[in-house]
């Protein structure tokens, strides 16, 4: 099945474009997941090509399944790919458990930190999330350095829930209520 076939809704905002992964998306990942800057905080490790290809992979596999998943972001401006957004489920073993919860995250290539390109295409996931989950919390796990991913966070409702060790790292957890109009 090509990839178009999947029903990825695209999803528009003033700066960027949230669509589907694309196969010429990968390289972009590769040095997006292996830049010092981007993964200190994810323990600090940078990926291999094959852990970053089985990223992209399940990807597309969050929406055949779940029916929600990760957008590619581009940027209206250039045509670039700057990053990854979105909900996902990877079971996570954390302590406390949060079943089967969706959990939100955002990545992005160094070079758009800092502009507010994370929080605009956050925000426009959840507004589809929040529709298409049904009403259902999410959460999202945050390293405790990282302020500009807690302001993220907290700019798209995420409210902290609890600290917690997770890969032997510090930890925190935010939740986050849906969006409900009376």
């Amino acid at each position: 099945m090509p990839i178009t076939d999947l029903n990825i809704p695209v999803l528009d905002t003033p700066r960027l474009i949230l669509r589907a992964h694309r196969r010429e998306d990968f390289e972009t990942m590769v040095s997006i997941w292996q830049d010092p800057a981007v993964t200190r905080h994810f323990h600090g490790v940078s990926l291999s090509r094959e852990d970053i290809w089985g990223r992209f992979l399940r990807g597309f596999g969050m929406w055949v399944v779940n029916g929600y998943g990760l957008w590619a972001v581009e940027d209206k401006a250039t045509g670039d790919y700057a990053g990854t957004v979105g909900a996902f489920e990877v079971k996570r073993e954390i302590t406390p458990p949060v079943g089967d919860m969706p959990e939100a995250g955002w990545t992005f290539a160094a070079r758009f930190h800092g502009k507010g390109y994370a929080t605009e295409a956050m925000q426009a996931a959840l507004r589809w999330t929040d529709s298409a989950l049904a009403g259902r919390a999410m959460f999202c796990i945050v390293a405790p350095e990282n302020t500009p991913s807690i302001r993220v966070a907290q700019k798209c409702g995420f409210k902290p829930w609890f600290e917690t060790t997770y890969h032997e790292a510090p930890t925190l957890a935010f939740k986050r209520e849906p969006f409900t109009t009376p």
